[in-house]
């Protein structure tokens, strides 16, 4: 069993910032790739930024320059530094990882979400 854990979600004033941060848990072999996504109410799930095991990372263009996702692979955790945020960057903010666990199967994995609200 693998589990994603993620924080730091909150209410930021637009122009803030904030840290999300994902852990990965459990019987993992190995993490191919790490990713967030966010789902604002009424719309789809959509990828934000994407980091792999060799530290290559990929965003999408309503957040580049703004985002930042860093990985400590000794920690397992992945984060998303969020800076010059906007209103519409509210939503739920989900942790997504490509894992092989202890039993060779490699999975998709899903955190529980956290919410970020930026308004004033």
């Amino acid at each position: 069993q693998v589990q994603l854990v993620e924080s730091g979600g909150g209410l930021v004033q637009p122009g803030g910032s904030l840290r999300l941060s994902c852990a990965a848990s459990g019987r993992i072999f190995s993490i191919y790739a790490m990713r967030w996504y966010h789902q604002a109410p009424g719309k789809e799930r959509e990828l934000v930024a994407h980091i792999t095991s060799g530290g290559i990372t990929n965003y999408a263009d309503s957040v580049k320059g703004r985002f930042t996702i860093s990985s400590d692979n000794a920690k397992k955790t992945v984060y998303l530094q969020m800076n010059s945020l906007k209103p519409e960057d509210t939503a739920v903010y989900y942790c997504n990882g490509v894992i092989k666990d202890r039993s060779g199967l490699i999975h998709d994995y899903w955190g529980q979400g956290t919410q970020v609200t930026v308004s004033s």
